[in-house]
């Protein structure tokens, strides 16, 4: 193995998350690169130092750009707000560190392929934090599809819904901005799924609400939740529906993909079990088979010998670490790249455009 440095920007809920991944991944994959935590970054040196002590890190710096410049630090994680994504992006590829960075990858699609464009030309591994698509199930269903195990595939229908915001009294950073609205923060990951499940989304209609327009006495300039019908590039029909009011759903990442010969569910709040119909057998014998996620099942086997016993929310970051190393030691790129980041957005775009006129949009045309 050989030692590589990486630098985290942000040290609260997924800064701690990815300083966790990185610390342990190697023991969990037997990786080629073993990361060493290098530098910590926060919004104040106080706060930076406090994560420092806390995740192991060597050093702590309120300025991500001596980050950027420090020879120690070989490889970028950009888990800070949306909007400091695309220069931190910039600059980390223009010195030839490759870049981990959060969804979404920038916060407008002009932004998305500004960092496209540095990531091409720099030629150095970059990925977006899609995580909840590396869960063990969820990369089964990829196999399964990927088999035509529930034959021609007709219709697809997910969700991402969460109900943080349910409270109307609730304020903050959150009720402002576009990026920070249920289409910017929770539906890039239902896209990505179906975008890694369907293929391309051709052409949609979206209806995109503000539920409650003033929170803690200040206008909201975001959105609460939206739905979105889609036809794919495959052919299937699909709808989406986003939420951050969707009482009592607290993970409600989940989605049902319809086939010719069967079907086949997911919900992230039972992230180890999936649901498979088939019409194999006789009529009498048919229904769904819980199938619990286990050693046989992709990623899985490194954290757990035993079936059934499952993985959970760091795991799948920690199966990311895996791929951003996986990606850097081998010199290319992995999906999902920067460009998977960019193509979420466009859909992102065309959605809100759709609501706006009221009327189906081609996503080529973004």
């Amino acid at each position: 193995m050989s030692d590589i440095g990486i630098g985290i920007i942000g040290g609260g809920y997924m800064g701690k998350a990815h300083s966790v991944a990185f610390a342990s991944v190697a023991s969990v994959f037997d990786t080629a690169l073993r990361p060493k935590l290098v530098t910590i970054c926060a919004s104040t040196p106080e706060s930076a130092e406090t994560y420092r002590k806390a995740y192991g890190f060597e050093k702590a710096t309120s300025d991500w750009r001596n980050m950027v410049a420090d020879p120690d630090v070989h490889a970028i994680v950009i888990a800070s707000p949306q909007v400091t994504h695309h220069d931190i992006a910039l600059a980390a590829l223009a010195a030839g560190k490759p870049v981990l960075c959060e969804k979404p990858l920038g916060i407008s699609l002009e932004q998305s392929r500004s960092m496209v464009a540095a990531a091409k030309a720099s030629g150095v591994a970059n990925m977006v934090g899609f995580n909840y698509i590396r869960t063990p199930a969820s990369q089964q269903i990829r196999r399964f599809l990927a088999e035509g195990r529930i034959g021609e595939v007709t219709w697809f229908r997910g969700e991402m819904t969460e109900d943080f915001f349910a409270d109307p009294a609730i304020g903050g950073w959150r009720t402002q901005g576009v990026a920070n609205g249920t289409m910017g923060d929770l539906a890039p990951h239902m896209i990505n799924a179906a975008r890694a499940l369907m293929g391309p989304i051709e052409s949609l209609s979206a209806s995109v609400e503000t539920v409650h327009k003033v929170r803690d006495g200040e206008t909201v300039t975001n959105d609460d939740q939206a739905q979105m019908m889609c036809r794919f590039e495959s052919g299937a029909q699909g709808h989406m529906f986003f939420s951050r009011v969707a009482t009592g759903r607290k993970m409600g990442y989940a989605y049902e993909i319809h086939g010719t010969k069967g079907q086949i569910r997911f919900d992230q709040e039972d992230q180890n079990a999936l649901w498979l119909y088939t019409t194999e057998g006789p009529e009498e014998e048919r229904g769904f088979r819980k199938i619990l996620t286990g050693p046989a099942h992709p990623d899985y086997l490194p954290f757990c010998q035993g079936p059934g016993h499952g993985t959970g929310y760091q795991d799948q970051i920690i199966i990311e670490a895996k791929d951003f190393l996986m990606a850097i030691a081998e010199k290319r790129t992995i999906w999902p790249s920067f460009e998977e980041g960019m193509e979420v957005n466009r859909i992102v775009t065309a959605a809100l455009d759709s609501s706006a006129k009221q009327a189906w949009v081609t996503v080529a045309n973004y």
